[in-house]
């Protein structure tokens, strides 16, 4: 039995409706199994971590917890995150699992962490869900192929950003 832990990142989509997510995932005897029923065991106001499922009593494998990174701010967006969020990150980890992205005997061995972020400004139900489907789907496979490289990582160091910010280019400075 393998106890790799893997994590992955993928931000996916533009505007309102992007998606961002963060993937653990390991084996149920090891951190990930600890952090993932830890996790389930204590919610806190506005993060009710849950498992996410395909359908009703058909939760996706590996036995994926959802837990969002931002409180639901009205029912409109708390429905986002309950429905196409969550259909999304069902349907990728469904993906992963039929691409061999995870193997058959992680299905019932391993289990997922997905921290799902979905923008209180989010107004597309369908883009919604397909921004959360592609992006838990390159999570697990950024996360099983050690991405990014430690070479981009270095590369980009001068010239950071993010949807929210793009930091001015800087020179580097010797120690």
């Amino acid at each position: 039995m393998s106890q790799t832990l893997q994590i992955g990142e993928s931000f996916i989509g533009e505007g309102v409706n992007a998606a961002h997510v963060n993937t653990v995932i390991g084996h149920r005897d090891g951190p990930a199994g600890v952090a993932w029923a830890t996790a389930l065991a204590t919610p806190s106001a506005g993060h009710v971590p849950f498992v996410t499922v395909l359908r009703p009593s058909l939760p996706v494998k590996p036995l994926t917890l959802f837990v969002t990174k931002s409180a639901p701010a009205s029912d409109e967006h708390g429905l986002l995150i309950w429905g196409p969020a969550q259909a999304g990150i069902a349907a990728g980890v469904a993906e992963a699992l039929a691409d061999g992205t995870i193997s058959r005997e992680q299905a019932d061995s391993n289990v997922i962490i997905a921290a799902v972020w979905v923008n209180p400004a989010a107004d597309d139900a369908e883009l919604v869900y397909a921004n959360n489907r592609l992006s838990v789907h390159t999570a697990l496979v950024n996360g099983a192929a050690s991405l990014p490289s430690t070479d981009d990582v270095i590369a980009a160091r001068h010239a950071p950003f993010n949807p929210f910010y793009t930091a001015r280019e800087q020179q580097p400075t010797l120690s």
